[in-house]
């Protein structure tokens, strides 16, 4: 179905209570809630049974103590806890002991239950029918800590990632109080752990995401067609919010608002422009669902009248904008730092010919996930502090960047091809697209 107005024409289907019509591209769904939950349990367990124990033990932590009051919760929170809990409850404070490599490790919660069986909830001795709270809670922390007596308690405090700093101040305090100077003294901001914890993907997880970029790949090559766009009637806005809507309407989040923008000849476009024929397209779209986030950035273009394919000087573009996507993945290698990818890629994009610049960043749990920055967009000469985290495997990343290139066919106008796709680093440190780059445009006939 061809689309006059497409705003127009979702606020009527809103407000008269009509279903949006199907897509004529068959699009793949995500699984009923129920099972995605207990999808998302099962990546939990991996997690503590596979990731948490060995990352202790690379850091020296005998104890890992994760605390947070409900609606203040550590951004580490999600990842350790069931998917059906959206909160913490009243205090949680969940304790993990390394008690060795044979006996494993242990896993306590005092307060917030036993995460669909993760943990072992711990409750007070004289009213088991009761959670732990305010004083008989850090009571039993202080028993459990002395019982176990660890060299080594790792907080969640960081200078430098957010995703390692999620004790907030009050909390810290009352931990102190509540254990005293022996064991304080023995507290470690062991900032690799959490961020660490958050970066490293389990092999489950590979396919569902891949199901998911292909929803994502859909919606754009959708939204970058003639059954949304109407040239010189359809604005950019439009296309953002038809992008917005589908994900709504298929039960996902978006974790930030799309873009949509054009390029063209002669012209410098800014804002909302109505799209017209002859004019290269870019959007930047991402989703949430199942506890995971994706990020994408595809190029469009819209026919002329008479054309058949997009003009050679734009496939050239796009092209070098492909190669510099090579170069940055054959640089990412596991013990690389990101600065040291950054600084090897760029140095090969100038010595090719290739003007343009790199800002990949981690992704899975969070959009701009933990994990090494390989550049900001601003930042080319590397990123103090988070540039200087080593790539793993088994991380997943957006490898986002651009190439200007000048265009014949535009009077040798500087057409920019920004591009980012999700990738993973497997098992044996190579670098994978999760689904197939783009290569060529997405059409507007």
């Amino acid at each position: 179905m061809q689309s006059r107005n497409v705003s127009r024409w979702v606020m009527a289907a809103v407000f008269c209570g009509l279903a949006m019509p199907a897509l004529s591209q068959e699009i793949p769904s995500l699984p009923p809630l129920r099972e995605q939950a207990q999808i998302q349990q099962g990546w939990l367990e991996e997690r503590l049974d596979n990731v948490l124990p060995g990352l202790m033990r690379e850091n020296n932590v005998d104890m890992w103590i994760v605390q947070m009051s409900e609606y203040n919760e550590d951004p580490v929170f999600r990842a350790l806890v069931t998917p059906t809990r959206f909160a913490a409850r009243r205090r949680s404070i969940f304790i993990f002991y390394d008690r060795g490599p044979e006996e494993g490790l242990e896993r306590l919660a005092l307060g917030g239950g036993t995460q669909g069986g993760a943990y072992v909830s711990v409750r007070e001795a004289d009213h088991p029918e009761r959670e732990l709270y305010l004083d008989a809670q850090w009571r039993m922390l202080r028993e459990v800590v002395e019982e176990r007596a660890p060299e080594t308690i790792a907080i969640n405090v960081s200078h430098t990632h957010a995703f390692s700093d999620g004790l907030p101040s009050g909390e810290r305090e009352l931990l102190e109080r509540a254990l005293g100077p022996k064991w304080t003294a023995r507290f470690v901001h062991a900032e690799l752990l959490p961020l660490h914890y958050l970066a490293i993907r389990v092999p489950s997880m590979l396919p569902y995401y891949q199901n998911m970029m292909k929803i994502v790949h859909g919606l754009i090559a959708t939204a970058f067609s003639s059954e949304v766009i109407t040239p010189g009637e359809t604005t950019t806005e439009d296309v953002v919010w038809w992008l917005r809507q589908q994900v709504h309407d298929r039960a996902m989040g978006s974790w930030f608002q799309p873009s949509v923008s054009a390029q063209r000849k002669g012209e410098t476009l800014e804002g909302d422009v109505t799209i017209e024929r002859g004019d290269v397209l870019h959007t930047d779209f991402g989703i949430f669902a199942t506890g995971l986030a994706t990020d994408t950035q595809h190029m469009g273009y819209v026919l002329r009248e008479g054309e058949t394919e997009v003009p050679a000087g734009l496939m050239k573009a796009l092209a070098n904008a492909n190669r510099l996507q090579d170069i940055v993945t054959e640089n990412m290698k596991p013990g690389l730092s990101g600065n040291e990818v950054l600084a090897a890629s760029l140095a090969q994009m100038h010595k090719e010919g290739i003007e343009g610049r790199i800002y990949n960043h981690p992704i899975g749990d969070h959009g701009h996930g933990a994990g090494p920055l390989i550049g900001l967009w601003d930042r080319q000469q590397g990123v103090p502090g988070r540039g200087d985290v080593k790539l793993l495997r088994n991380m997943w990343h957006s490898i986002e960047l651009y190439a200007q290139t000048p265009v014949p066919e535009w009077d040798n106008q500087m057409v920019r091809m920004a591009l980012e796709e999700d990738a993973a680093m497997n098992a044996d440190g190579k670098m994978e697209w999760i689904l197939e780059r783009q290569e060529t445009f997405h059409l507007v006939r």
